[in-house]
């Protein structure tokens, strides 16, 4: 009962960053708190340093339902434990934060907290927001206070009990939730800081590329040494670019032309975090982007990991998946691996294909791969799906082949590993 009771809690943290509070509250504050705010709030300096933010932070992917308006709320993610429906954050008083303070606001993003003091599900990343600082989160309310009011009332989440009993968040913020602004470290420079404080606050990076727990808290102090996003079948890689780490050998610029065109020398994005780059990562400044590849630079080198202990004879496997992968993939992605720079990322070496459980390489292989389409790259190439010309054993086949060929030692991919992504939608 007691595992029951804390289990509550998890209610849905899902990836790489598409999270959102659900807003409860409609009553009106005080009207003197209403015009402190509104007196400050229609600065154009300030609107404009809350839009960047607000794009830093990725908003409008959560808040923004497929084919609605912006910030309008009504996107769902399903999850194991139901669906939670994005709240509209446009300023329309009936059904927006039309009547919010800055004060909620805050409440909200450094607290974890709803308008009344009720807790917010930890969908919402307030475990990396509440490093905000708070003159950036009164520009960020700047902005959303500028923008159309859209009427567009929110859903009620769909949580079956226990899941939807939200005061029993309380046991879950005690393990997990630490709140308290970002701290500069004087021992570093500037740009490590900025960077520090874009990844760990308004990024949320930590959110998606950190591994969880069966409470869905962060393991330890596992700072982004990636993870499987929670019911998006998805695998968000370590960002150590040092030793063993997800992104070992990349350099500054392959993270940050990564970051702006979805594409580096060193591998595309895609999955969750196309969506990612899209609305967000593209349009930082460069020297927001070097800052963020300043500090990933400066992760730990990782724990090698233990050579695999093979239960089977994989030289059958192996046998049949340089077959498929010399009639489907080596014109792309080149005989030794390292694929066309610029073109066709590198298969040899890549995070994705070595990240621990296979899923990523997968799920490409029979649904495609599609790097998003920005302003650096507006025409990338993408790959397309073989679902229906691969069978099971193939894609098992040619995983495997490509996850322990050339300089690549990760774990062999089993038939029946397949059988589990094949029909899973794309994102």
């Amino acid at each position: 009962m007691k595992r029951i009771a804390v289990i509550v809690i998890l209610a849905l943290l899902a990836a790489g960053g598409w999270w959102w509070f659900h807003n409860e509250a409609r009553q009106p504050i005080s009207s003197a708190a209403s015009q402190v705010d509104a007196a400050a709030l229609k600065d154009p300096a300030l609107i404009a340093k809350g839009e960047y933010l607000a794009i830093a932070g990725d908003c409008v992917s959560c808040h923004t339902a497929q084919g609605g308006d912006r910030y309008a709320g009504g996107r769902v993610l399903p999850t194991p434990f139901g669906n939670i429906p994005s709240p509209n954050i446009t300023p329309d008083h009936d059904t927006g934060l039309g009547n919010w303070s800055f004060e909620d606001f805050w409440q909200a993003l450094h607290a974890g907290k709803g308008r009344h003091g009720e807790f917010l599900y930890p969908v919402f990343s307030y475990t990396s927001f509440t490093k905000v600082s708070r003159d950036d989160a009164l520009a960020m309310f700047a902005y959303l206070q500028s923008l159309a009011p859209v009427h567009a009332r929110s859903q009620q989440p769909s949580l079956e009990f226990p899941y939807s009993v939200r005061s029993s968040l309380k046991a879950w913020r005690a393990l997990y939730f630490h709140e308290g602004e970002f701290q500069h470290d004087p021992s570093k420079s500037d740009a490590w800081n900025r960077g520090a404080y874009l990844v760990q606050g308004l990024g949320h990076c930590n959110e998606c590329h950190a591994p969880r727990d069966s409470l869905g808290g962060q393991e330890g102090k596992a700072s982004l040494a990636g993870g499987q996003i929670p019911a998006q079948n998805w695998y968000a890689p370590d960002l150590s670019t040092q030793a063993n780490g997800g992104l070992a050998g990349w350099s500054e610029q392959d993270i940050v032309d990564l970051l702006k065109t979805g594409q580096s020398e060193r591998g595309a994005a895609f999955g969750p975090m196309a969506d990612v780059v899209v609305q967000s990562t593209q349009h930082l400044h460069d020297d927001d982007l070097r800052a963020i590849a300043t500090y990933l630079q400066s992760l730990p080198a990782r724990p090698a990991n233990a050579p695999e202990a093979l239960q089977i004879d994989t030289r059958a496997i192996m046998a049949q998946g340089a077959k498929v992968y010399g009639e489907r993939c080596a014109d792309c992605h080149g005989k030794d691996g390292n694929g066309v720079a610029g073109i066709y990322p590198p298969l040899n070496g890549n995070s994705s294909v070595n990240e621990p459980t296979g899923i990523n390489a997968m799920r490409v292989i029979l649904l495609g791969g599609f790097a998003p389409v920005t302003q650096g790259n507006p025409r990338p190439y993408s790959m397309p799906p073989f679902a229906q010309q691969l069978s099971d054993a193939d894609v098992a086949a040619v995983v495997t082949y490509i996850r322990r060929s050339w300089s690549n030692t990760a774990s062999v991919v089993l038939e029946r590993d397949v059988v589990k992504y094949r029909h899973t939608p794309i994102d």
